[in-house]
C-alpha cells in the first residue's frame, strides 16, 4: 500500500501542527473491518467474524482464577519494569519444556502485548534512514513500527506456489550497509507458513539480528513443531506472548527475549514509555504458562479440524488456496476471480453478506487480490460465513468476468 502524503503543517485555523511520523502509519484494515462490523452489529446485524485473530476459546480457567485472586489481594500497582520475576521464571521454564532451550530470566522483558515489545525492539535497533528486511506478505504493523522509528521497511516477496517460504538468497540480495534487522514470523500471519530450520539458520547467518515473531509458536498442524530463533542465535530478538496460544488476546501480555547487551536499553525505554505490564495480568500469565498446556493443546487440535472445514469450503466457493496453511490459524486465499481490489471486496462482503474478512492489501502488495480468513472460531461461525458468501460470490464472479471482457 503506498504511503499517504505527509500530514499538513497546520489545520484550517493554523493552530495544530501534525507530524509526518503520525501520517506515515497506515490504517490497520483488520481493525477497520472489525470496527465497521461493530457499527453494523449496533444497528442490529449479526456478523460472522473471520477478520481478526481472535480465538473463540475460553482462556485457561487457572488464568481467570489468578486474575481474580490478584485483584482481591490488591495487586493493582506497578511492578518491576521488566516484569514479575515469577513470570520471567515461568517463561524461561516454558521455553525449556517446550523447545528445549535454556533462557535466563534476566534476558526476558515483559510487555503489554507484543506490540509494545516491537516498539521497544525497533526503538533499540533502528535509527532514521536504517533499513529492516521484512518477508511479505507480512503482519500489517511491522512496517509501521519501522517507519515510526524513522526507518525504511524493505520487503522481500514470497509466493503462494512455494507455500510462502522465505528464500534466503532473496533476503541476501536485499541486504545493504543500512540493514539493521531481518524480521521473521513462523508460524506466520497471514499465510500460516512455517519456516524450516535450515531457512532460519541461513537467515541467522546473514549478519543482521533476527527479530522473530513467535506469537503463534505451538500452533502448528503437523508432526513437527516450528523452530525457534532461540535455538539458533543469542543475538536475535524473540517476540512472544499469551494472546494466541492461550486465547487471551485482551489480556495484552507479551514479552521479548533479547541479547544481554540490549537488555538495559530495553529496560530504560520500558520505564519511560510503558512503566510495566499490569500486575494482575502478569499473574494470569504465570497461571497460563504453568497450568494451561492442556487447554492450549485442545485448542490446537480443534483449530486443525476447523482449518480443514474452512479450507474445503473456500475451495468449493472458488477461492484459490495452493497449499493448506501449516500453522497459526489463518487462510490467505486468492480472491481475484471475485474482484481485483481486496479492500473494496472485503468491505462489500461485510456490507452485503455480513461476513468479516481481512483484505490482502493489509499484508502488503504481495497479498493484493487475496483475503485472509481466521479459522479459530466456532464451526457454526465458519458454516454461517460460507453459506452467506456463496450467493454473493457467484454474483461477484460473474461481474468480474464481465468486466474483464469489456
Amino acid at each position: 500500500m503506498p504511503d499517504r502524503d505527509p500530514a499538513p503543517a497546520a489545520d484550517s485555523e493554523g493552530s495544530l501542527r501534525l507530524t509526518a511520523r503520525s501520517s506515515a502509519i497506515q490504517p490497520f484494515l483488520a481493525m477497520e473491518i472489525m470496527e465497521r462490523a461493530g457499527e453494523l452489529e449496533r444497528a442490529g446485524a449479526s456478523i460472522a467474524h473471520l477478520e481478526v485473530g481472535e480465538p473463540e476459546f475460553d482462556p485457561p480457567p487457572a488464568a481467570i482464577r489468578a486474575v481474580t485472586l490478584a485483584l482481591e489481594r490488591g495487586e493493582t500497582g506497578y511492578t518491576d519494569s521488566r516484569g514479575l520475576w515469577g513470570l520471567r521464571e515461568a517463561i524461561a521454564r516454558d521455553y525449556r519444556q517446550r523447545i528445549g532451550v535454556d533462557v535466563a530470566p534476566d534476558r526476558i522483558l515483559v510487555t503489554q502485548g507484543t506490540s509494545s515489545a516491537m516498539t521497544l525492539v525497533f526503538g533499540c535497533l533502528v535509527e532514521p534512514g536504517d533499513e529492516v528486511l521484512i518477508p511479505t506478505p507480512h503482519y500489517p504493523c511491522y512496517p509501521n513500527f519501522v517507519r515510526f522509528c524513522g526507518g525504511e521497511p524493505i520487503f522481500v516477496p514470497t509466493d503462494a506456489a512455494s507455500g510462502w517460504q522465505i528464500d534466503p538468497d532473496r533476503v541476501r540480495a536485499a541486504l545493504t550497509p543500512r540493514t539493521r534487522a531481518i524480521v521473521v514470523a513462523s508460524p506466520a500471519n497471514p499465510t500460516g507458513a512455517v519456516q524450516g530450520r535450515a531457512t532460519l539458520e541461513a537467515l541467522s547467518a546473514l549478519g543482521p539480528p533476527l527479530v522473530s515473531d513467535e506469537i503463534y509458536g505451538g500452533l502448528v498442524h503437523g508432526p513437527t513443531r516450528a523452530t525457534s530463533a532461540l535455538e539458533l542465535d543469542r543475538q536475535g530478538f524473540v517476540l512472544d506472548g499469551i494472546s494466541k496460544r492461550y486465547a487471551m488476546t485482551g489480556f495484552r501480555l507479551g514479552w521479548v527475549v533479547a541479547p544481554e547487551a540490549a537488555m538495559r536499553g530495553l529496560q530504560v525505554m520500558q520505564q519511560n514509555l510503558f512503566i510495566s505490564a499490569n500486575p494482575f495480568v502478569q499473574q494470569a500469565g504465570i497461571a497460563a504458562l504453568m497450568e494451561g498446556s492442556a487447554m492450549a493443546e485442545a485448542m490446537r487440535e480443534a483449530c486443525g479440524d476447523r482449518r480443514r472445514r474452512l479450507v474445503a469450503g473456500l475451495r468449493r466457493l472458488g477461492f484459490g488456496i495452493e497449499r493448506d496453511p501449516e500453522g497459526a490459524f489463518y487462510v490467505l486465499a486468492d480472491a481475484r476471480r471475485f474482484g481485483p481490489d481486496s479492500r473494496a471486496l472485503a468491505f462489500e462482503i461485510l456490507e452485503r453478506a455480513l461476513v468479516g474478512t481481512t483484505p490482502g492489501i493489509d499484508f502488503g502488495e504481495a497479498a493484493e487480490g487475496f483475503l485472509r480468513f481466521c479459522y479459530a472460531v466456532h464451526p457454526e461461525t465458519i458454516d454461517t460465513a460460507l453459506d452467506r458468501l456463496e450467493p454473493l460470490l457467484s454474483e461477484l464472479a460473474a461481474r468480474t468476468a464481465e468486466a474483464s471482457q469489456s
